[in-house]
């Protein structure tokens, strides 16, 4: 017996739904764990960092530990996990509103009814079409805006991987100077103890030599300390373990500053510096969230198609619309947070790019005293070092007292700390310098909007 007309329409039907919701389900994502691991993630050599070179023998320059630290320091690898948070933002942002469909299904129990009543309906949000633009392009700046954001925290991070590496440096040299100082005054105390326990000089004249040696050992310590941090934070830079052995090459000195180029680079540094531009960028993403709440007055419109039957089969089908009153909500709260938002980054820009060209400015006289600084005292430390050979001399020809010698060994300590302390300040206030006015960065263009 062959199957009825009606059967063979519900069979169809039984179908066309199953392929339906497979279509629907094939579209869907699929939940995949990402366990966390618990080992530790600090590499144990250099040579084990990523973009490290085969020769793990020869010292590294600024160039290589800069590179390094941006390939391998694990807060930027963690922070540019933002770009994709922000790429899954403007596709959320671009997809259009799904529709809605109502149905209703309500069988006969008793009347004077015939058949089942239905009714079934499709509709759309007319107000989330009219904002798509707006909110398509509000989630575009904010993803340029988080891409150049992280360029900032790698720029930040470049500038202060080399101002370690100075530090260090500098380290280096004042551990120089102030261990062959100790090596001198010790020999000196040596000296001065003997000819006291051989009764050739009386106790007093050992509380010079003590005096300084002690000064001197001090200064030892404390720099110990400061260059094992200056180490270590150098070590956390490039994501290695602290107590792991990097060796550095020279660090030459800072060239002649270019005034017309660093007076060029100012004119262009809205356009120039990762922060700046990533607030212009999150200043354009405010205005298109601006004209969104602003178009978003527009009354929730639902328009769609409905159709049915009743219980006398009688069938029906035309439009449906659904429309919000605009008596009491306008989204005037929601333009007024909007509009001082935008107010309030358009401020905080304007504040920024002031206080960069104040700085600048300030490090270019620092620059230019501290260059004019260096000439006299270098004369003055190379005085200090002649007096230190002819105090010597005299010393050991019985001509001066060890209080006297103790004092010109002492200036002349004091000439060449002071002197490596001006010249790292130099290097430090360079580095300070092309970090602010963004050194390198090449003028990017963005759209008129952002201006």
């Amino acid at each position: 017996m062959g199957m009825s007309v009606t059967g063979l329409r519900t069979t169809a039907a039984r179908r066309l739904a199953a392929a339906a919701l497979m279509a629907i389900l094939s579209g869907c994502a699929n939940y995949a764990p990402l366990p966390l691991s618990t080992q530790m993630p600090l590499r144990s050599t250099v040579s084990a960092l990523d973009q490290a070179d085969t020769d793990t023998t020869a010292p590294l320059t600024v160039a290589d530990i800069v590179r390094l630290a941006v390939a391998n320091n694990p807060d930027l690898k963690a922070a540019r996990a933002q770009q994709g948070v922000a790429e899954a933002q403007l596709l959320q942002a671009g997809l259009l509103p799904n529709p809605s469909v109502n149905g209703l299904y309500t069988p006969v129990l008793s009347g004077p009814g015939v058949t089942p009543a239905w009714s079934a309906g499709l509709s759309e949000d007319i107000r989330s079409l009219i904002t798509l633009a707006s909110r398509r392009k509000a989630a575009a700046a904010a993803a340029q805006q988080v891409s150049a954001t992280i360029l900032w925290q790698e720029w930040q991070l470049m500038g202060k991987a080399r101002l370690l590496v100075i530090q260090i440096a500098g380290d280096e040299r004042m551990a120089a100077v102030l261990r062959e100082t100790q090596a001198m005054l010790a020999q000196r105390y040596d000296h001065t103890r003997h000819a006291v326990a051989t009764g050739d000089a009386d106790l007093t004249a050992l509380s010079p030599d003590l005096t300084a040696l002690g000064d001197v050992e001090k200064q030892i310590d404390d720099l110990d300390r400061q260059r094992q941090t200056h180490r270590h934070d150098l070590n956390a830079l490039l994501g290695l373990a602290p107590g792991v052995p990097i060796r550095l090459a020279p660090v030459a000195d800072p060239p002649e500053i270019d005034h017309a180029k660093i007076q060029s680079d100012l004119a262009f540094l809205a356009d120039r510096r990762p922060d700046l531009i990533a607030l212009r960028l999150g200043y354009t993403a405010q205005d298109a969230k601006l004209r969104s709440a602003i178009l978003a007055q527009f009354p929730a419109l639902n328009i769609g198609l409905t159709g049915g039957s009743d219980n006398s089969n009688v069938r029906t089908i035309g439009p449906q619309i659904t429309l919000e009153l605009p008596i009491f909500d306008r989204n005037q709260g929601n333009i007024a947070i909007e509009r001082a938002t935008r107010q309030q980054l358009h401020n905080e820009f304007r504040a920024r790019l002031a206080t960069a060209e104040s700085e600048a400015g300030a490090l270019l006289d620092d620059i230019s005293l501290t260059r004019r600084q260096l000439p006299p005292l270098r004369a003055r430390t190379q005085e200090a070092r002649r007096m230190g050979k002819q105090a010597e001399a005299a010393f050991a020809a019985g001509n001066l007292t060890e209080r006297a010698y103790v004092d010109f060994i002492s200036a002349r300590l004091a000439r060449q700390q002071e002197l490596l302390g001006l010249e790292q300040s130099l290097r430090e206030q360079h580095v300070a310098l092309d970090t602010l006015i963004g050194a390198g960065m090449p003028v990017v263009s963005l759209p008129k909007e952002t201006q």
